[in-house]
């Protein structure tokens, strides 16, 4: 029989979770940072779901958060049209950029000099962290700006995804389209590999897994429930996704075939991504909280096995 892992229950947040991100894996350790539609936006330890601080001060629901690989710096997005950027060791507000209007998602690039905010507005703005100056508008898009998403390996190069069903990456220095691709629907997430060789997009009843660099799809596979987020493991072996079906669904990379389907949520879960080290992964949701699941159960953290074979963790955390 299969040992079984009961997931880690991370309380705190009083409304949907529409958005989770996780830092790089540091000298202590590595973070998770969460948006929440009750405006306020979380940090805890990435290994233990452990509550960190709150970051003050927006003043509506939050869409989207982001922390940098050094979990140094995080920047967060709302519905109050602003782009709001955190010192994450102390949790004080650095630069606060203004939208014209609701602001779905955020990135911070990977020398953390620069912001991409996308949303309502249909534009994609950079922003120099430094000076707080708009650097550029992209224009492209013709409906919401769901997904921003920068390249791992370079400064210049956003990747965006609308729900005018269309993929696109941008060169931020001259504004220019570099790749466009088709979805089938509203991109509801994307995510890109260590190596920014693999995109993963989730559109629809599919996720997509693309070439990074010309938007070229390797391959396709599709669900019999509406998708909000998927999430590759970082050895390429597992990749997971939620949505509409309040459930956690996991599933081989190479075959497609579905492993496990976890239940706990309830209500559709809206994002979900692995750790850093890929031991776990975390889901977000529409009942408020954040659940970190084992990749496979074993002595890990919290998690300690018991006589039946079972991982269990200590009591729901904050």
């Amino acid at each position: 029989m299969t040992a079984r892992s009961v997931p880690l229950i991370c309380v705190g947040h009083s409304r949907a979770i529409p958005d989770i991100s996780y830092s790089g894996i540091n000298k202590d350790g590595f973070f998770l940072v969460s948006a929440c539609l009750d405006g306020k936006p979380m940090l805890r330890n990435g290994q233990t779901g452990d509550w960190i601080g709150t970051f003050e001060g927006h003043k509506g629901a939050v869409w989207s958060a982001r922390i940098n690989p050094e979990a140094t710096i995080a920047v967060t997005g709302s519905a109050d049209y602003t782009v709001k950027v955190w010192d994450a060791i102390t949790g004080l507000e650095m630069k606060t950029f203004t939208h014209k209007r609701i602001v779905k998602s955020v990135d911070i690039c990977p020398s953390s000099r620069q912001v991409a905010a996308g949303g309502q507005d249909k534009v994609i703005k950079i922003w120099d962290v430094e000076s707080g100056t708009c650097l550029h508008t992209l224009e492209g898009h013709q409906d919401t700006v769901r997904q921003v998403l920068y390249m791992r390996n370079s400064d210049h190069l956003v990747l965006s995804g609308g729900a005018d069903q269309v993929v696109r990456m941008w060169d931020t220095r001259s504004g220019v389209q570099v790749s466009t691709a088709f979805a089938k629907a509203s991109v509801a997430s994307l995510e890109l590999s260590r190596d920014s060789k693999l995109l993963t997009s989730a559109s629809g009843k599919e996720v997509t897994f693309w070439d990074a660099t010309t938007l070229v799809p390797i391959k396709v596979h599709s669900v019999n429930y509406e998708l909000n987020s998927a999430s590759v493991n970082p050895d390429m072996t597992k990749f997971v996704a939620g949505g509409a079906d309040f459930y956690v669904h996991v599933y081989d990379y190479k075959t497609g075939e579905e492993l496990e389907v976890h239940k706990g949520h309830h209500g559709p879960v809206h994002c979900v991504r692995f750790a850093p080290d890929g031991e776990t992964y975390a889901s977000g949701a529409d009942d408020s909280t954040i659940r970190l699941w084992q990749t496979s159960p074993k002595n890990y953290g919290l998690w300690q096995t018991n006589s039946s074979g079972s991982t269990g963790p200590s009591p729901a955390k904050k």
